[in-house]
């Protein structure tokens, strides 16, 4: 008997993704919570969104990022310096050599654009001055901008949460359970912390590959507080859609579990989310988390140890007794 008619429950279709897994890539859900997903058909300037990628870029890439945009706009500006004539800048030598020339014109515009002007080096004759107001301005501009995108990275609301490498099939309550494990590991406190479990199964129906999506009830889809971690556990009984799947089928099957987590932060004051999926190629089968968060040595206080969010140890499950 194939997967699809093992599953008695109703698949769900508006989770926003396709029904048509010939068209899908390998996982529909990144790690990182992005969408597996790449946009063609328009011009690729109007597909990229600058602020938002800059927003969302690591800390390196954008300081990187600034780097080469302050570091490209002062070559522009010292080649036009170059070009009208060093000899128009009073404080230059218009004799010495060419790349000390080039630097002198760099520097200048350096001290232009960030409005500096140590006096040193200053513009002469009405074309240079122009150039040089120019600058001035479009360097107020620039870094108004880059201000406001470096507050915007700093107050933009995220749920800092860590996820377990991996999702096990683990004992529960005499029967089978799904379980993933998350836990916030910043100093922010959240809330009100709602999970959500989505099965996307892809199944062969008659000789074409689809998708099927399942909701999976939890044992607790919300909790109070997320102060310490959390296991998320889907118990496999008969309102499961895995409840008539055996190892093999599980550990073959094409699954895809979607993990969605919706909180609200004291901190931000504002509600954060944070998505992440795992794959059959992540599906531990009969095994369950090792505790990490215990009462520290001199008991004043509870440790909680992150980089167990993902320890385990094996465990023996139940036979599955065939429906």
């Amino acid at each position: 008997m194939s997967i699809a008619n093992r599953i008695r429950q109703k698949d769900i279709g508006n989770t926003g993704f396709a029904a048509n897994s010939n068209i899908e890539g390998v996982r529909i859900v990144n790690p990182d919570g992005t969408n597996n997903l790449k946009k063609t058909g328009i011009p690729f300037y109007e597909r990229i969104s600058i602020y938002h990628s800059l927003l969302r870029m690591s800390r390196f890439q954008f300081s990187l990022a600034i780097f080469a945009f302050y570091t490209s706009i002062n070559v522009v500006f010292a080649m036009i310096y170059f070009i009208i004539g060093v000899d128009h800048l009073s404080g230059v030598s218009a004799t010495g050599p060419v790349y000390i020339r080039l630097l002198q014109a760099f520097f200048f515009s350096s001290q232009t654009l960030t409005t500096v002007g140590y006096g040193h080096i200053a513009p002469s004759g009405i074309l240079t001055n122009f150039v040089a107001s120019t600058e001035s301005l479009f360097g107020i501009l620039a870094f108004a901008v880059v201000t406001g995108l470096i507050y915007g990275r700093f107050s933009r609301p995220r749920a800092f949460l860590i996820f377990s490498e991996n999702m096990l099939i683990a004992p529960y309550k005499g029967g089978r359970a799904l379980m993933v494990r998350a836990a916030s590991y910043k100093n922010n406190h959240l809330t009100d912390a709602e999970a959500q479990l989505t099965l996307a199964l892809h199944v062969d129906e008659n000789g074409r590959m689809v998708t099927r999506f399942y909701q999976l009830p939890l044992e607790i889809a919300k909790v109070s507080s997320l102060a310490l971690s959390w296991t998320i556990v889907h118990p496999i009984n008969d309102d499961s859609p895995l409840a008539n799947l055996s190892k093999e089928q599980l550990l073959d099957s094409k699954l895809e579990v979607i993990l969605n987590i919706k909180a609200f932060d004291d901190h931000f004051s504002n509600t954060v989310q944070q998505r992440t999926s795992f794959t059959y190629k992540q599906l531990i089968y009969g095994a369950r988390f090792q505790p990490m968060f215990g009462r520290a040595g001199d008991g004043e206080y509870t440790l909680l140890e992150l980089d167990k969010i993902g320890a385990h140890t094996p465990a023996e499950l139940p036979e599955l007794v065939e429906a």
